[in-house]
């Protein structure tokens, strides 16, 4: 086979089927055939334009699980055979001063999966060596592909503060990235309370792990949190900042509001609620490529699992927007191995 199939997004809400030409990994790459690529909310920088260049066209996706076909020079550690995955961070350089201080997700030349660089909505992916992740026996394509994103995305917020066994911690949001969230809490022991819109999703959220249920709908979240001895995480998932300003006030001393739903409408915070209890707020982007083995590693040990609708790679355009709707529960897949 000399050429492959993939869905280039150019301008504004544009996916094209394309033939792309095979080519030989870059020193330091490997090429992998994709099997299974997670639509992310993420993917609307691609699909949406939202980039620096709307015109380059560019591979969406960067939850990708697939199996290595080919290595460049200098790659020792993977071989053709290899089950792995690439996230949104496509490799690390170890060469910058995020790097050698060992913060490898901060990599100031690090590609981003499926926005700066091709992913994942193609039969065909490169990545460099540094930001591949071994796919465990026991997870399918399918099953680890969300992970790769919104698993270790929410498992890495949960980790951004000191929270002893038992604490309380709060998920808002029962989405793509809250119910593996609650999933991810419970089996870290905490005591677990859900927040969302709604009396209907209750249910739900006890089944995914959580102890408590707040519906914002009807309750002052940040009243309530305090009530159950305020949360020592409360991981937002929402994309909406308005949604998030009543969290900061649930939170226990020393409590942190962790962000990891990307909303267009700015957090406000009273500087008092801050300073009374030394209360933060801190953004959390995703982890590095080991610490996304020991993500996949956990949830196969926990029987944490996504859950998922796939569709085939030739509705490329249908699991976009059917992503977008909101009305998918909860991650949309390509399988593109089928």
């Amino acid at each position: 086979m000399s050429t492959y199939r993939a869905f280039e997004a150019t301008g504004v809400h544009s996916l094209r089927p394309v033939e792309r030409e095979l080519v030989d990994p870059e020193p330091g790459h490997v090429r992998l055939r994709v099997e299974a690529c997670g639509i992310c909310h993420t993917d609307v920088l691609a699909v949406e334009g939202l980039r620096p260049d709307p015109s380059r066209p560019v591979v969406p996706g960067h939850e990708l699980v697939g199996v290595i076909d080919a290595v460049g020079a200098g790659v020792t550690a993977w071989q053709p055979g290899d089950r792995v995955g690439v996230g949104f961070l496509n490799g690390h350089c170890w060469e910058c001063e995020p790097c050698r201080r060992g913060d490898f997700v901060n990599c100031r030349n690090q590609e981003q999966t499926g926005t700066t660089i091709d992913g994942g909505y193609a039969e065909v992916a490169y990545a460099r060596a540094s930001g591949l992740v071994r796919i465990p026996d026991g997870l399918s394509a399918v099953e680890a592909a969300p992970l790769l994103c919104a698993g270790l995305t929410t498992l890495s917020a949960l980790q951004q503060g000191p929270a002893r066994a038992g604490a309380l911690v709060a998920v808002q949001g029962i989405g793509g990235l809250g119910h593996l969230a609650l999933q991810y809490a419970r089996s870290l022991g905490y005591r677990v309370a859900a927040v969302a819109r709604g009396k209907e999703k209750e249910e739900l959220a006890r089944e995914l792990g959580a102890h408590e249920y707040i519906d914002s709908t009807t309750t002052d979240p940040g009243a309530a949190l305090r009530e159950l001895g305020g949360a020592s995480i409360v991981v937002a998932t929402a994309s909406s900042g308005a949604s998030m300003n009543p969290l900061v006030n649930g939170l226990a001393p020393g409590g942190r509001l962790v962000v990891v739903g990307a909303a267009a409408d700015p957090l406000t915070v009273a500087t008092p609620d801050l300073i009374f209890g030394t209360r933060s707020i801190v953004g959390s982007l995703t982890g590095s490529s080991i610490e996304n083995e020991d993500n996949l590693a956990f949830c196969l040990a926990q029987g944490i699992r996504p859950s998922t609708e796939t569709m085939p790679f030739s509705q490329a355009m249908e699991a976009y927007e059917r992503m977008l709707s909101g009305q998918a529960r909860f991650r949309v897949v390509l399988d593109i191995a089928a």
